[in-house]
């Protein structure tokens, strides 16, 4: 009886041994045909990298580096516009970024390839640069900043711009000590669109590290803007901290008095004015744009931004770029020409936009959670909705 119950046993071990071995082997196989499916991916999104060296004007003694990963195509370029996604990073928000991106081209760009603008104060690494090619389906085209775009104007005091940081840090206003967010605020406001790599198009697309895309985004927003003479559009938009700006209010309406005949009749002024005439602090949320190059390039645009760069804003208080580049649409456009992507489902922490009923059944975001619909005291795209319509 023990030999038979010994023979037993070692016939179950031997069983058992026999299962994991299978098993082992369909994980294996598991294994080796997930990793083949992906390299199989990224083979199919990237095939090969040049990389020339363009200089620039703008900087005598700076070198510019751009990287043009060339894909096959899936729409004929007599199918998209003149546009580009424009994004200013940093070599540690790799991880943050390349997330992102892969959303972005699941949603959206993976059917149209439009290419990538990546720029930077300092030069990318070859590690970003080949990982960021690797999850994009369109060209990318990396640019180094010029100095003069992020360092301080001559005109500019800068022991008293480091005693307004101080000033901030201790009344912990948001970024009120941080250098850097104010150079970069300075030069999303003015000068991101002056980069070399950007003159070749008409048309861009803000994009941030970090940011979600919760839609299906199932037709071209560019081709949108352009056939529907749009010129500015967003997704979120909200209220500013108003101890950021006390003084940016009073230096657009200088301006305005100033060049009246830059101002056109019919504008959108009455989004941004509250009941008292002052400003209501509403501004569109610029981590989201798709806008007309030629809008920011326009001799109008440029002069406000040099009004407000002369007044030192940027530095002695601490200016955005989105009420910036708000109270400059505000007050050159009308809402005709400035679009909410009602339907396009984004979020940057901690806000949503995420479209409503049937629109929702493409998109992974909660609807109850846009900010129009859960922060309506901190929102202003509803009081944008009820504008009436200009007559032009």
């Amino acid at each position: 009886m023990a030999g038979a119950r010994n023979a037993s046993s070692l016939l179950l071990i031997f069983l058992a041994l026999v299962g994991l071995t299978v098993v082992w082997r369909d994980l294996r196989y598991d294994f080796s045909f997930a990793n083949d499916m992906r390299k199989a991916e990224l083979a199919r999104r990237t095939t090969s990298v040049t990389a020339t060296i363009t200089s620039t004007a703008m900087q005598t003694q700076t070198a510019m580096v751009t990287e043009v990963v060339r894909i096959p195509r899936e729409v004929p370029a007599s199918d998209r516009t003149s546009a580009a996604f424009v994004i200013l990073t940093r070599n540690r928000d790799l991880d943050d970024l390349r997330e992102t991106l892969i959303q972005l081209e699941d949603r959206f760009n993976r059917r149209y390839h439009y290419p990538y603008v990546f720029l930077n104060n300092d030069p990318f690494s070859d590690e970003f640069k080949e990982k960021i090619a690797n999850v994009v389906t369109g060209e990318c085209h990396f640019g180094l900043i010029p100095h003069e775009h992020w360092s301080y104007p001559d005109y500019i005091n800068q022991t008293k711009a480091a005693e307004v940081r101080e000033d901030m840090k201790l009344r912990k206003v948001i970024y009120g000590d941080n250098e850097s967010y104010r150079h970069m605020c300075r030069y999303e406001s003015g000068f991101f669109f002056r980069h070399p790599l950007m003159d070749q198009f008409k048309w861009y697309w803000r994009v941030e590290p970090g940011v979600k895309f919760g839609c299906e985004i199932d037709y071209d927003p560019f081709k949108y803007m352009e056939t529907n003479n749009k010129k500015y559009g967003f997704t979120i938009s909200i209220r500013e901290v108003v101890e950021t700006i006390p003084t940016l209010w009073n230096t657009t309406l200088d301006f305005m008095n100033k060049n009246k005949d830059m101002i056109p009749a019919t504008n959108l002024m009455d989004f941004v004015t509250g009941k008292d005439g002052g400003y209501n602090l509403c501004h569109f949320w610029s981590n989201f744009e798709i806008g007309s190059l030629d809008f920011l390039r326009s001799k109008e645009y440029l002069a406000y931004f040099d009004h407000l760069d002369r007044a030192g804003g940027f530095f002695y208080e601490r200016w955005g770029d989105a009420p910036v580049h708000s109270l400059g649409v505000a007050m050159l456009l009308n809402k005709n020409q400035v679009h909410w992507f009602e339907d396009i489902g984004y979020y940057h922490g901690p806000l949503w936009n995420c479209p409503k009923g049937k629109a929702n059944a493409k998109c992974w975001c909660p609807e109850k959670e846009s900010v129009e619909t859960r922060n309506k005291g901190w929102s202003c795209t509803l009081d944008f909705v009820a504008l009436p319509e200009p007559n032009v």
